[in-house]
Protein backbone atom coordinates (compact mmCIF):
# COMPACT_ATOMS: atom_id res chain seq x y z
CA UNK A 1 0.00 0.00 0.00
CA UNK A 2 1.20 3.89 -0.72
CA UNK A 3 1.07 6.55 1.31
CA UNK A 4 1.52 9.77 0.25
CA UNK A 5 3.75 12.27 1.99
CA UNK A 6 2.12 14.79 4.03
CA UNK A 7 3.17 17.87 2.19
CA UNK A 8 1.37 15.99 -1.09
CA UNK A 9 -2.15 17.35 0.30
CA UNK A 10 -3.48 20.44 1.53
CA UNK A 11 -6.28 20.76 4.42
CA UNK A 12 -9.46 21.99 2.69
CA UNK A 13 -12.51 21.37 5.80
CA UNK A 14 -13.76 19.77 8.58
CA UNK A 15 -17.00 19.37 10.14
CA UNK A 16 -19.07 17.22 11.82
CA UNK A 17 -20.37 13.51 10.67
CA UNK A 18 -23.01 14.04 7.77
CA UNK A 19 -22.64 17.34 7.02
CA UNK A 20 -19.40 18.75 5.30
CA UNK A 21 -19.63 20.55 1.84
CA UNK A 22 -16.52 19.54 -0.39
CA UNK A 23 -16.43 20.22 -3.99
CA UNK A 24 -19.85 22.02 -3.57
CA UNK A 25 -21.83 19.38 -2.62
CA UNK A 26 -22.50 17.43 1.13
CA UNK A 27 -19.67 15.47 0.45
CA UNK A 28 -21.36 12.59 2.86
CA UNK A 29 -24.39 12.58 0.03
CA UNK A 30 -21.53 10.80 -2.40
CA UNK A 31 -20.86 7.54 -2.77
CA UNK A 32 -17.21 7.77 -1.28
CA UNK A 33 -14.85 4.80 -3.32
CA UNK A 34 -11.78 4.05 -1.49
CA UNK A 35 -8.26 3.80 -3.47
CA UNK A 36 -6.70 1.99 -1.35
CA UNK A 37 -4.01 4.79 -0.77
CA UNK A 38 -3.33 6.78 2.54
CA UNK A 39 -1.92 9.80 3.22
CA UNK A 40 0.12 11.25 6.18
CA UNK A 41 -1.81 14.31 7.17
CA UNK A 42 -1.82 17.13 10.24
CA UNK A 43 -4.69 18.47 12.06
CA UNK A 44 -4.55 22.11 11.50
CA UNK A 45 -5.87 22.89 14.87
CA UNK A 46 -3.91 20.58 16.69
CA UNK A 47 -1.11 19.65 14.95
CA UNK A 48 -1.73 16.33 15.75
CA UNK A 49 -0.60 13.62 13.03
CA UNK A 50 -2.92 10.96 11.21
CA UNK A 51 -2.61 8.69 8.20
CA UNK A 52 -6.54 8.76 6.18
CA UNK A 53 -7.27 6.91 3.44
CA UNK A 54 -7.68 8.15 -0.16
CA UNK A 55 -11.26 8.10 -1.53
CA UNK A 56 -12.35 8.95 -5.05
CA UNK A 57 -16.18 10.03 -5.72
CA UNK A 58 -17.98 11.38 -8.64
CA UNK A 59 -19.74 14.50 -9.15
CA UNK A 60 -21.34 16.03 -11.94
CA UNK A 61 -19.49 13.10 -14.50
CA UNK A 62 -15.96 14.43 -12.68
CA UNK A 63 -13.77 12.68 -10.78
CA UNK A 64 -12.35 14.04 -7.68
CA UNK A 65 -10.15 12.23 -5.30
CA UNK A 66 -9.61 13.35 -0.78
CA UNK A 67 -8.44 12.13 1.82
CA UNK A 68 -10.30 12.16 4.94
CA UNK A 69 -11.00 10.49 8.37
CA UNK A 70 -12.03 11.75 12.03
CA UNK A 71 -9.95 14.47 13.74
CA UNK A 72 -12.14 13.16 16.74
CA UNK A 73 -15.30 11.40 17.63
CA UNK A 74 -17.67 12.16 14.58
CA UNK A 75 -15.67 15.48 13.59
CA UNK A 76 -14.23 14.84 9.94
CA UNK A 77 -11.37 16.37 8.51
CA UNK A 78 -10.95 16.76 4.65
CA UNK A 79 -7.85 17.28 2.21
CA UNK A 80 -7.08 17.65 -1.40
CA UNK A 81 -4.39 16.73 -3.41
CA UNK A 82 -2.11 20.08 -3.79
CA UNK A 83 -1.34 20.14 -7.80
Amino acid sequence: MRVYKEKSWKYETSGADGNVKLFGVNIFDCEWHNTGMKTKVRDPLYGQKFVFPIYSVVIDNKEHQFAAGEFSNCVYGFFVYKY
